[in-house]
């Protein structure tokens, strides 16, 4: 049974949130403050962190940063801002997932099933592809869920390596981001969404050896992205 961790300073929404979690089948564990919360994803084991970003003290984005530095659990940012920049520095810090407030928490429990079966069974849609994958000086572990640039173990969040993994599993096909998405988020396409290019442009910080001159994962200006053949 997934354990899913509800972080919020407002007692109201994270006890909601629960709610609907728990009739789902989820094994859920509540905080509501950022330090209770640090606490315990630093020393219990959780399938995935739901996380305000707006708290006192400790707030989401520092929790996130903390809990990337030991692990790759999924985490979704929930956040009373709405701006794109807002956005991109959540997704930046490390979230798979970011959901503005007021939200309906129907699409949340749907967003969460989406990211606990890439996290825990990988995408469906790629399950057919070779357990490990060899491309140039990129090696990724599909069974380990784990990837080497040059021998040396890069850490990935689950969507980043879904991404990689997608890319890598048909080297040198171009994806366009709506693809991307829909194959590794497992959900329909928005169409205003910059979600792929954030995390592209983290997952080059991760594996390139300058991000700015990618050799890996190539831009093909109006279609999408592909992971070069002769890398």
């Amino acid at each position: 049974m997934p354990r899913i961790l509800v972080v919020d300073d407002e007692q109201e929404i994270a006890d909601l949130i629960a709610i609907h979690l728990r009739n789902e089948g989820y094994e859920v564990c509540v905080a509501y403050c950022g330090a209770t919360a640090l606490d315990l994803a630093l020393s219990e084991t959780f399938d995935l962190l739901i996380l305000d970003i707006m708290m006192p003290g400790i707030d989401g984005l520092e929790i996130c940063r903390r809990v990337r530095g030991e692990q790759n659990t999924p985490i979704i940012f929930l956040s009373a801002r709405s701006e794109d920049m807002d956005k991109i520095l959540g997704l930046s810090a490390g979230a798979d997932d970011y959901m503005t407030k007021p939200f309906n928490v129907l699409e949340l429990v749907a967003r969460v099933k989406a990211q606990l079966r890439r996290f825990l069974m990988l995408n469906p849609a790629l399950t057919k592809s070779p357990e490990t994958i060899a491309v140039g000086n990129l090696l990724i572990d599909k069974d380990k869920h784990a990837v080497y640039v040059d021998d040396t173990a890069i850490k990935l969040t689950p969507t980043e390596f879904g991404i990689l993994f997608l890319l890598a599993s048909h080297p040198g096909r171009v994806f366009s981001s709506e693809e991307i998405f829909t194959q590794v988020w497992s959900e329909p396409y928005l169409q205003a969404s910059n979600t792929v290019m954030v995390h592209i442009r983290k997952l080059r910080e991760k594996i390139e050896a300058d991000p700015q001159k990618p050799l890996l994962i190539k831009t093909v200006w109006g279609i999408g992205y592909k992971l070069e053949v002769g890398s």
